[in-house]
């Protein structure tokens, strides 16, 4: 086994399973893809760390554990496709890639969009796409999703993203309540504008800008 292999594999056991991680379908993406592809080389042997970590533009990629959490608050099945709002690394699309059937994934900045491309097309992971563009307006192109996560937090949800919601799904995002605090928050969709909130943990994520 390669030591990166089972610094993942490790990683799952203790970060994730450890914690309140128990969708198998998460679990064994988070177990396949190679975090380390995804973090700058001067910061791989912190691949695996239980920690957020420099991306560059002043960006990071996630901690693990926020990742599965996330992704898990989606309820994520094999033939959903789901919409990914702030693409970073592209590690979090291409963990939910392993899981549903299409990814749509929005990045603000342009060389983070551009590297992340070329990350998830070495890996030959063909079933997401990402663009440069506002994340706050969505992609109704390929709306009704079946899940949306932000990796950014807003003082309130988009219109934008609701409305691309299919009724039934699951829109994950970062909220804050004041400038100091931030929660996580799951709105599930159960009508056209009739939405159950449930938060899901504290958090701390850079803000969600609108162009």
């Amino acid at each position: 086994m390669n030591g990166f292999k089972e610094q993942r594999l490790n990683m799952v056991e203790r970060q994730l399973k450890a914690r309140d991680i128990t969708d198998e379908n998460v679990l064994k993406a988070m177990s396949e893809v190679p975090r380390e592809k995804f973090v700058s080389k001067k910061l791989v042997n912190r691949a695996y760390d239980d920690s957020s970590l420099p991306i560059g533009s002043s960006q990071t990629i996630s901690q693990p554990y926020m990742v599965a959490l996330m992704l898990q608050s989606l309820k994520p099945q094999k033939d959903d496709i789901i919409l990914d709002i702030g693409t970073g690394s592209g590690y979090a699309a291409a963990v939910a890639g392993r899981i549903v059937k299409e990814v749509y994934s929005i990045e603000r900045v342009a060389s983070l969009a551009d590297k992340a491309k070329d990350t998830i097309d070495d890996l030959r992971y063909d079933n997401i796409q990402i663009r440069i563009g506002d994340g706050t307006d969505g992609w109704p192109e390929y709306a009704p999703y079946n899940g949306i996560m932000v990796a950014a937090a807003a003082e309130t949800v988009p219109k934008a993203l609701k409305k691309q919601l299919a009724v039934g799904g699951n829109l994950t995002i970062p909220v804050e309540s004041n400038h100091f605090e931030q929660n996580l928050k799951r709105y599930h969709k159960n009508g056209e504008d009739n939405f159950e909130i449930e938060v899901l943990s504290p958090v701390r994520f850079v803000p969600l800008i609108s162009d």
